[in-house]
């Protein structure tokens, strides 16, 4: 549909920007494409059932809800206020803290339980040492994608891998899966993102730019949040703690280690973190647990049912982000993105030009795998065609880095709507704080893609 296919997708980022109200505008930007697309009035329910129905969908929307009861079972056992009171002993400074953070997201390297679990853990803390609520969700969001595509444990590798494989440029798993590995320290974007964490972290380089002034803001007036933000959590559920002292290791840290164990295991067996599966055992294991010290029933139940409340905010995000999506795709509006800039291509600028391409796209949608699906069958026949060695690495690489920047950064990404929930931020507020940051890693990437394009040629 040429340049109509792309409308409702710039329809969604404008109306985001303007009114400040994510779902309203996915919704309209669904309904616009819907009649764009000729579906009619009963377009948008139809494309609703058929996008949430996808097994991706169902299975991100259960792990939002599983994480979202996990995190209120840490909260009300008292456990976090635990490890903030222990953590608080020694002083943590915002600097602290946001170290802390930095390495809570490298420990997790499973970028859908990433922006969750750190925000969660290290919202208090950060509250407390004025830390602003944009800074803890760039924070989270900065080491989930970028670390997870640069892991060589993650589901990341073995996914691309994949489709490597189904393009017919190698003759098997293992040998694409070794291309991947070796690909990974050209993922300039990816590196420069998780570097840019703790350089700001530390005060290596200062804020700039939307971040400095929400930090001078939570720092000077102790209003982590501005004054129009609309969180998207509610920090009102929270209630009264279940036990008078709180049971660190049981209700926290063993829960932590089941579930990294969990999912550290299956990686290994599975080649990739079985994370819905362990987030569902931890919530029964913490379920019994408060059953046996005494907890009735009742109370169980409510404090299950407000961990699922608490994730409708990010749920209905979500209900109408990756209908968006699908209609992006079925309006053609990922292939005529990339068709546009690849039309007319030079040798040395390939993956230049390619991690371009896949940021755009990958911005667009807000999805980096389905953009892997895309230009990894278009790109690395190209790329190998012209050599096999760094040219081919640094090609696939742009790619992978590209598609990081749209899941990093959009504000349709499942990833930065999970960020934004875990850190207690409102969605666009951190989508504008983290943009300059992600545009100066992309920036820089794409001035060393083309760089060594001329080195290798």
């Amino acid at each position: 549909m040429g340049w109509f296919s792309v409308v409702p997708v710039f329809t969604a980022l404008v109306l985001s920007v303007v009114t400040k109200n994510t779902v309203v505008s996915l919704a309209v930007a669904c309904i616009l494409g819907c009649f764009l697309h000729g579906d009619g009035v009963f377009g948008f329910t139809n494309l609703i059932m058929e996008a949430l129905g996808a097994p991706s969908s169902v299975w991100t929307i259960m792990m939002v809800i599983l994480f979202s009861v996990m995190i209120i079972y840490f909260e009300r056992s008292g456990a976090i206020d635990g490890f903030a009171a222990v953590a608080e002993k020694h002083r943590l400074s915002g600097r602290s803290v946001q170290i802390a953070a930095w390495f809570l997201g490298l420990f997790c390297f499973a970028d859908s339980m990433s922006p969750l679990f750190v925000g969660s853990v290290m919202r208090k803390l950060s509250d407390k040492a004025k830390v602003s609520r944009e800074k803890l969700a760039y924070i989270a969001d900065s080491t989930a994608s970028p670390v997870s595509v640069i892991h060589p444990f993650s589901s990341w590798c073995p996914y691309l891998a994949g489709l490597a494989v189904s393009t017919g440029v190698f003759t098997s798993a293992d040998e694409a899966y070794s291309f991947a590995l070796r690909a990974i320290p050209f993922n300039f974007y990816a590196i420069f993102s998780v570097l840019l964490v703790i350089l700001t972290g530390t005060g290596i380089v200062h804020d700039f730019g939307p971040m400095a002034k929400a930090q001078k803001r939570a720092f000077e007036t102790g209003k982590v949040l501005a004054d129009a933000a609309v969180p998207l959590n509610s920090d009102d559920i929270a209630g009264k703690a279940l036990f008078d002292k709180p049971r660190i290791f049981l209700n926290f840290i063993l829960p932590v280690l089941i579930l990294v164990g969990i999912c550290g295991v299956t990686v290994v067996t599975d080649k990739e973190p079985a994370i819905c599966e362990a987030a569902m055992i931890v919530v029964i294991f913490m379920s019994v647990s408060f059953l046996c010290q005494g907890i009735s029933l009742r109370e169980l139940d409510a404090v299950f049912l407000d961990g699922v409340k608490n994730a409708m905010p990010a749920v209905m995000v979500l209900a109408v982000a990756y209908p968006l999506n699908t209609l992006t795709v079925r309006m053609g509006g990922d292939v005529f993105l990339t068709d546009l800039a690849t039309r007319h291509l030079s040798p040395a600028i390939l993956p230049c030009l390619i991690f371009i391409v896949a940021a755009v796209l990958s911005f667009a949608t807000g999805t980096s795998w389905g953009t892997y699906a895309i230009c990894v069958p278009i790109a690395l026949p190209m790329a190998m065609s012209m050599s096999d060695g760094v040219f081919a690495l640094l090609s696939f690489a742009a790619i992978a880095g590209g598609g990081v920047f749209g899941d990093h950064c959009s504000p349709l990404s499942d990833t930065s709507i999970l960020s934004s929930m875990g850190a207690g931020s409102d969605h666009i507020d951190h989508i504008q704080t983290q943009l300059p940051y992600a545009f100066v890693c992309a920036v820089v990437s794409a001035l060393i893609y083309l760089i060594a394009g001329f080195s290798v040629v």
